[in-house]
């Protein structure tokens, strides 16, 4: 099931380049490729099955990259 789902958001993620949504098609692309990353934690990296701790750390790593990315996109977009 989890390598279903990583090769469906792989092949949305391909067709998502064709779609011409201006600016908005890196924030899909990135939007899709954190979501296989959040699969690929929790089911290959085992952080479904063990200490709530890996997972805070795991969240709190989350949330600097994301406040990072938003930054980013705001200068993207503001230019």
């Amino acid at each position: 099931m989890v390598l279903a789902a990583l090769i469906v958001l792989t092949v949305i993620t391909v067709l998502i380049t064709s779609v011409e949504m201006g600016p908005y098609n890196t924030a899909a692309a990135l939007l899709i490729a954190s979501i296989k990353a959040a699969v690929v934690l929790l089911y290959f990296m085992h952080l479904k099955f063990d200490q709530k701790i890996y997972g805070i750390m795991v969240g709190i790593v989350m949330a600097i990259f994301a406040a990072v990315i938003v930054v980013t996109f705001f200068d993207y977009l503001y230019r």
